[in-house]
């Protein structure tokens, strides 16, 4: 086995072992789950706003019950939380909490880490 795989392995093995909490665990439930993560996290990364019923239109493949309840749960668990808008009281954005923007970059660094 290469170096890089077992790198890889090593990786994913610690990912699992993470809790049952943890946003790795969460994010990697589905793809839809997975998708909805990197929305976001793109859109916080270009100080986008993006409003929940922006993100349940463009999560391909999944209703709209299914990503409401992904999103209500995200925001349970503090991943990410939702901001009403000045303008329409009625209207939600979708931020990441900051404890969530520190475990994505932390997740990046190690994957920018593992090489081939």
């Amino acid at each position: 086995m290469s170096k890089a795989t077992k790198d890889l392995l090593e990786f994913w093995e610690d990912q699992l072992k993470l809790s049952h909490t943890s946003s790795n665990y969460f994010f990697r439930k589905s793809p839809s789950h997975y998708h909805m993560m990197l929305l976001v996290m793109t859109a916080y990364k270009l100080n986008q706003n993006l409003s929940v019923e922006e993100l349940k239109t463009k999560l391909f493949k999944t209703s709209r019950p299914k990503s409401a309840l992904i999103i209500t749960e995200a925001c349970e668990k503090g991943f990410f939380y939702l901001e009403k808008t000045s303008k329409d009281q009625r209207k939600k954005h979708i931020k990441p909490s900051q404890s969530f923007v520190s475990e994505f970059n932390d997740y990046l660094r190690t994957l920018k880490n593992l090489s081939f």
